[in-house]
């Protein structure tokens, strides 16, 4: 079990920090502390899971549909843009996209009844 953490770990680690330095200074926030405060909460496998504090603080300044425009193909194999998404939104990060983030489509808001 700990070695399939571990991996798992590494390998999101590695596909985040793929966006790459400029991405970072360009939409805000902080990307290595982003990596190890949410990892959990925006990895593929478990459920959808109200980040914590430290998460949603190293996500503070951060312009969410900047980074979208920096997702790679094996970030988004690592990732689940869903609960990125969810996490943004909880955290009330700015400029969170409404069509699209890397190749993944967001669908449109429940309708209310």
């Amino acid at each position: 079990m700990a070695t399939r953490y571990l991996g798992l770990t590494l390998m999101l680690t590695i596909s985040i920090l793929m966006l790459g330095i400029y991405a970072q200074f360009e939409c805000g926030g902080n990307l290595s502390e982003f990596v190890i405060q949410c990892r959990r909460y925006v990895e593929k496998e478990g459920p959808k899971t109200q980040p914590s504090k430290a998460c949603c603080d190293a996500l503070k300044g951060a312009d969410f549909s900047c980074y979208c425009k920096y997702l790679t193909s094996s970030v988004e194999d690592t990732i689940s843009i869903e609960k990125a998404l969810y996490v943004a939104r909880t955290c009330q990060v700015k400029n969170i996209p409404t069509d699209k983030c890397g190749s993944y489509t967001i669908p449109p808001p429940a309708r209310k009844v």
